[in-house]
């Protein structure tokens, strides 16, 4: 028995692997000016990203790829004051910036580099995020290969790509050429993942056993780690679990609810519950978070206390199952018709077999029981938020009709829905993220000393967070016409400054040129307009 359900972890191992195959790496970097010796951005707003409200106007230099000064120079409506303006010399670097905001560079922490069914090379990919001002991602699986992702994040961390650095994740059990059944193979295969270079690992369930001794040893080692719950094990091994064995992050939220649990032990399945068929997986899942202890009751806080106890990160992913409160606003998002390639469109469409193509018959019940498990999952996130606990932005795009980039500032919108405050949600995806990968000396809030990892844009994301959007946001002009505003101007990751517009244009042309390859336009689902 311990073998067959062994078996039926390292399966769904493979068919992660097999469903994110490998994609074509992204070309030799043809974008972004620098790093200068010295480089001077001159009179932005600048939010931190630690949580302070913003400042401005303020001077920053960046020394190669670090910040050297931060300087304000003055006040909001009054000239600046040279004087206390840093110099530049004819070999200084300057952009004028005057009314721009300024942000920390941010970081998706769940984010796959795009498959083969999907048809996303890597260029497509990476340019998406830089266009949203992605400057660091944490791929959970490293679904095209452990060697292919190290490659793209030696080149990235060399610059001679244009990409967001990378954090690799392997899947557990990836590459191993039978299944794990026993605690000392799982030691094993984690000392020999963290050998091969991996940063950490993502789990999707095994047996207690092998659990416990493979996320212990995974913490031993001075790995980090993250989870999603997989309803096939989630009865016998919870976030609870989890956590108190040393993973340091949850995907999604399956596995809570059943922490949570006080009535029963196991999800109330309808009877002819088949994890194979998706919408059976999805639907159902929708009803999970009304199974669990209700708000603020004793087990809920008891619960979320301990995970707070233990310095427990959520990563919450709210995005990526929007479309089950609302299939039609994420089925018809704008930029589909212009950023989304033909074959991710296809692989979007209903389908028995592509990953998070469930929409066999999908109805209004469905979605109106998704709205409330959202209402109760969004309770929970923000209170854990509120009590001190990490809380992350996360996109898990190229499924379920959320495209890179886009669907990374779709999460931000739906933290603050939530209940965070913009600058708390700004927080979520720069310095929170950084503090989760263990790397918040280095990235994750513009401070002096640590790398020039910057968002810069000409509207205020925190009086609306859709300027950050690639295609702006509506205003009406002094004519009462339609215009667009925003969008994010530059990209600064390392001290090399992109045109974050121009990373925008080459998508589009991508897609353009796929189009009329194929000789395609794309059409929603049964139906040829």
């Amino acid at each position: 028995m311990l073998k067959k359900l062994a078996f039926t972890f390292f399966a769904f191992a493979v068919f992660i692997a097999q469903a994110i195959s490998q994609i074509t790496p992204a070309p030799d970097r043809a974008e972004g000016d620098g790093p200068y010796d010295r480089l001077i951005i001159r009179g932005v707003t600048l939010i931190d990203g630690t949580g302070a409200p913003p400042i401005g106007p303020v001077d920053i230099v960046v020394e190669k790829n670090k910040i050297a000064l931060i300087q304000v120079v003055g006040y909001p409506g009054l000239p600046i004051n040279e004087n206390r303006r840093p110099k530049a010399d004819e070999k200084t670097k300057v952009l004028e910036m005057q009314g721009h905001y300024l942000l920390p560079g941010f970081i998706d922490m769940h984010a796959h580099i795009g498959g083969t069914g999907q048809g996303t090379p890597a260029e497509y990919v990476f340019k998406l995020w830089m266009g949203h001002g992605v400057t660091t991602i944490r791929d959970p699986s490293a679904g095209n290969g452990l060697a292919w992702v190290l490659d793209q994040k030696k080149r990235s961390l060399a610059n001679q790509i244009t990409a967001p650095r990378i954090l690799a994740y392997t899947s557990f059990g990836q590459g191993s050429e039978k299944p794990i059944t026993t605690a000392e193979q799982a030691k094993a295969w984690v000392n020999e993942n963290k050998a091969k270079g991996a940063d950490g690992i993502k789990f999707f369930g095994a047996n207690p056993e092998v659990m416990q001794a493979a996320i212990s040893e995974n913490k031993r080692i001075g790995l980090r780690s993250a989870m999603h719950h997989q309803q096939l094990d989630v009865a016998r091994w919870n976030v609870l679990n989890s956590a108190q064995a040393g993973l340091t992050s949850m995907e999604h939220w399956y596995g809570l609810p059943e922490a949570l649990f006080q009535d029963r032990t196991i999800q109330d399945f309808r009877l002819d519950y088949n994890y194979q068929n998706e919408q059976h997986r999805f639907g159902e899942a929708g009803k999970l978070w009304k199974q669990a202890a209700p708000p603020f009751s004793e087990h809920w806080n008891n619960v979320m206390n301990e995970l707070l106890e233990l310095d427990f990160t959520l990563s919450p992913t709210f995005n990526i199952y929007e479309a089950n409160r609302d299939l039609m606003r994420a089925r018809t998002q704008e930029w589909h018709q212009v950023y989304t390639l033909p074959s991710l469109w296809r692989f979007y469409a209903p389908s028995r077999q592509s990953h998070g193509s469930y929409w066999f018959d999908w109805t209004t019940e469905e979605e109106v029981q998704w709205k409330e498990n959202y209402r109760l999952w969004m309770t929970f996130v923000n209170e854990y938020k509120n009590r001190g606990g990490k809380v992350v932005a996360g996109s898990d795009s190229g499924f379920i009709y959320q495209l890179y980039g886009f669907a990374y500032i779709r999460e931000l919108e739906l933290l603050r829905e939530a209940g965070f405050h913009p600058l708390e949600v700004i927080r979520a995806a720069t310095l929170t993220g950084a503090q989760a990968l263990g790397m918040e000396k280095e990235i994750g809030s513009v401070e002096v000393g640590k790398l020039a990892d910057f968002v810069i844009l000409d509207e205020n994301p925190l009086q609306n967070l859709k300027v950050l959007y690639g295609t702006g946001s509506i205003r009406i002009d002094e004519n009462n016409k339609p215009i667009r505003v925003g969008g994010v101007k530059y990209t600064v990751k390392d001290g090399i400054v992109y045109d974050a517009k121009k990373l925008l244009e080459d998508v589009r042309k991508m897609v353009d040129e796929q189009k009329v390859k194929e000789n395609t336009k794309l059409t929603q689902p049964g139906l040829d307009w």
